[in-house]
């Protein structure tokens, strides 16, 4: 699946790009004023998500759009903006579940009500056993088995968790429903993606400031609320990227979460040049 910034969508067989010569491949016709923003492989059984700059979301299933049989084509129009200057910033590939409205209802409800009896958010307790609102604890499980929660960053540094049942799913074509207000104290969205709770975030700036979190500590919300702060930016600073780490290991550093460090002038490629001519060097030394 292929998605474009101003909110096209095209989907290929994979067999279509077997043969890559060395000076490339057209994979997609783009206009002069549009680029791709994502590509992934996916299934008939996924749901295809396009996050926009100005907020707004819009998830529709992989069916929507038809198998294309030419690489030079523009794709079709998977989401129209109200805004003209809004774009597609994030193309995301999830899983499609099949449920009715009450029954996601029914479960962001009690999962909402879980985390208040916990204390991890605000708010008086309620309704936590899924028969009391007419949901069998077998159909809740299998919900709750198949969840997937969906991170949305703010160019000033806010953000949440949302659980992918509060997105609906709608046809293609759409304005889309809002993923997160882009309040003047958020700013515009930089990055949504899924994300699971072992997993940890890099965020950098433009201003060189980099902070390393743990997703677990990223609070849960729902799409239309402006979610909490990540990253305490300077005034006039921007969050410009945001990377998942997943399976991360222990580095053995000792600095605290939630501590910010400036961003070297210096390329990692730069770093690996200089070790390998500092080792061939010593070697002919050694010779």
């Amino acid at each position: 699946m292929f998605a474009t910034a101003s909110g096209n969508v095209r989907r290929n067989r994979m067999s279509d790009f077997t043969n890559v010569m060395v000076n490339g491949k057209i994979a997609m016709k783009l206009s002069e004023d549009d680029k791709l923003v994502g590509v992934a492989a996916c299934s008939e059984d996924d749901d295809v998500l396009l996050s926009a700059r100005g907020g707004k979301c819009i998830r529709f299933p992989v069916l929507d759009v038809r198998v294309f049989q030419s690489r030079a084509s523009t794709g079709v129009r998977g989401m129209k903006f109200k805004d003209m200057a809004d774009e597609v910033i994030s193309m995301t590939i999830v899983g499609h579940v099949d449920s009715v409205v009450g029954e996601r209802k029914i479960f962001l409800k009690i999962q909402s009500a879980k985390r208040r009896a916990e204390g991890v958010d605000g708010g008086e307790d309620s309704v936590t056993d899924p028969t009391q609102l007419g949901m069998s604890l077998e159909r809740f499980e299998e919900l709750e088995a198949k969840d997937q929660f969906i991170l949305t960053v703010t160019e000033n540094g806010f953000g949440k968790r949302t659980s992918a049942y509060d997105y609906r799913i709608a046809g293609r074509g759409g304005l889309g429903i809002t993923s997160i207000v882009t309040s003047e104290r958020n700013g515009s969205v930089v990055a949504s993606f899924p994300v699971i709770q072992s997993d940890e975030l890099v965020m950098v700036t433009d201003g060189g400031q980099l902070i390393r979190t743990r997703v677990h500590d990223i609070r849960i919300a729902a799409r239309n609320t402006q979610g909490v702060t990540l990253f305490k930016t300077s005034k006039g600073e921007h969050v410009v990227s945001v990377t998942r780490l997943s399976e991360v290991e222990d580095d053995g550093d000792d600095m605290e979460d939630g501590d910010e460090v400036t961003v070297q002038n210096e390329s990692s490629e730069a770093t690996e040049q200089a070790s390998e001519a500092e080792k061939t060097e010593s070697q002919h030394e050694e010779d």
